[in-house]
């Protein structure tokens, strides 16, 4: 279950509605969906038949033409360089769409004229963020993450940087489940 705080209102969330509807707020789709039961080994071939039907819906929502699962975790080649790639702020020509089957990962959100919101994501968690949207992304401590992504162009999920760092203004750690929230809503 994803959990959302926004530092500058020392508010955090953790109720699913109150998430999607803050969320909603400011743009952003936020959805949960049942966790199937594919063990770890599971292809990817496997993982898309498994989510056929959701998968589906939000192509025909999206305009999505093409959807792919990717697998990162501690051993994977070249990971501080990709991780260093998106934990700068940035935006993309396309929606960045994400649903997470394992592991965990931190979105920082910074929509135009409004604070910094940061939604650590992890299984059952879906969201959208729209292009244009500045953001930067994280993984958890166990850094690790399967998640599938949708694309309605694969050439236009190239970041654009802001050069603005933000991110350098917010700790690159997630909330756990030994994080113990400054307010609860």
């Amino acid at each position: 279950m994803a959990i959302v705080a926004v530092p500058e209102e020392n508010l955090t969330i953790t109720d699913e509605a109150q998430i999607r509807e803050y969320l909603g707020a400011i743009g952003i789709d936020y959805a949960r969906w049942n966790v199937s039961g594919l063990g770890e080994s599971a292809t990817d071939d496997a993982i898309l038949a498994a989510y056929k039907d959701e998968i589906d819906k939000v192509c025909a929502r999206g305009g999505y033409t093409s959807v792919d699962v990717i697998n990162v975790h501690s051993s994977t080649p070249g990971l501080d360089e990709m991780l260093a790639k998106f934990n700068r702020e940035h935006w993309h020509d396309e929606d960045e769409v994400r649903f997470i089957i394992h592991g965990r990962g931190l979105f920082h959100l910074h929509p135009e004229n409004k604070p910094v919101v940061a939604i650590e994501v992890g299984p059952g968690d879906m969201i959208r963020v729209p292009r244009g949207t500045h953001h930067w992304f994280n993984l958890c401590k166990s850094r690790e993450i399967k998640a599938i992504r949708f694309f309605q162009d694969k050439s236009g999920w190239t970041p654009h940087y802001t050069n603005t760092t933000a991110e350098r203004s917010y700790e690159p750690v997630c909330f756990g489940p030994f994080y113990a929230p400054p307010h609860s809503s």
